[in-house]
């Protein structure tokens, strides 16, 4: 449970700093991850992308000086970090729907948007069924497109590279060539730095790579497995929530930070839903 404190260490950090500059690397540290896993936790936990919080969060304050001070506008902008007060007028309209300077009216409707407190809460009565399981070196052989640290584009680029595999039936190509644990399409994202972030749909073989295909290894570790049946793009978003904020704290082990795995099965049709399950990398908390 001790990582859910590292994450309000991070919160700490972005409110203590709202005035200043944030480094994701940074806060990152503080929440002892990686910071593209800190966005992606982040992103997962809060329902909203890092940046996007950042942005209602300073407009949230600059909303209440707009109103209880006699400041300009021009210096609340340069305060919270905007050099120009176009910049500063646009993301506030984001975030409220009324220019800075409407804001300054008595009775302007705004949008307050306080800062997130992640804390154990009782949840109810749903069972997650999952097993551990122990594995060797994976590789995966497949296709893949570069994504990004911003988790909303990522959101909305994936799926497009999903359909577009389906139709060419590329994913038929990939599905015989698995031949190993586990079995089926595989959906992985991998990051090898900030400027090296790819999500695969692959499968797990030993067999060649085919011309026009990638592989990445993926190294032995604990996993644990969740079972799911559902909307494949709402089931799994709904595993990695409630993988992070009920399995997790409880379960004396750790996110190891390894790529995470979406398993669909394979079929030459395009299914929308079915049996899906997720593998994600975990460690025992004494190996920190």
């Amino acid at each position: 449970m001790e990582w859910l404190n590292h994450l309000s260490g991070a919160i700490d950090y972005i409110e203590n700093n709202l005035c200043g500059t944030i480094s994701y690397d940074a806060a990152a540290k503080i929440a002892c991850c990686s910071t593209y896993n800190f966005q992606r936790i982040f992103s997962y936990m809060a329902n909203v992308p890092l940046s996007e919080y950042i942005r209602r969060r300073r407009m949230t304050q600059a909303a209440f000086e707009l109103q209880s001070t006699d400041r300009k506008v021009l210096d609340i902008a340069f305060k919270y970090g905007y050099t120009s007060p176009t910049s500063f007028n646009r993301a506030f309209q984001a975030v409220h729907g009324i220019s800075p300077v409407l804001a300054k009216s008595q009775g302007a409707l705004l949008n307050a948007y306080p800062p997130i407190r992640f804390s154990l809460q009782i949840t109810g009565g749903s069972a997650m069924s999952y097993r551990i399981e122990q594995k060797e070196e994976m590789r995966i052989v497949g296709i893949r497109t570069p994504i990004t640290t911003d988790m909303e584009y990522n959101r909305t680029m994936v799926p497009g590279f999903w359909n577009q595999c389906l139709q060419t039936g590329r994913h038929i190509e990939i599905g015989l060539l698995s031949n190993q644990k586990p079995g089926g399409l595989l959906g992985v994202s991998v990051c090898c730095g900030p400027s090296d972030i790819h999500y695969y749909i692959g499968a797990s073989t030993s067999l060649p790579a085919p011309d026009g295909m990638f592989e990445h290894l993926i190294p032995a570790a604990t996993w644990v497995i969740f079972e799911n049946d559902g909307p494949y793009k709402e089931s799994v978003h709904s595993i990695f929530k409630r993988f992070l904020t009920e399995w997790l704290p409880f379960s004396g082990y750790a996110y190891a930070e390894l790529p995470d795995i979406e398993v669909y099965p394979f079929d030459r049709v395009k299914p929308e839903s079915g049996h899906t399950q997720v593998w994600i990398a975990v460690k025992k908390e004494k190996e920190f």
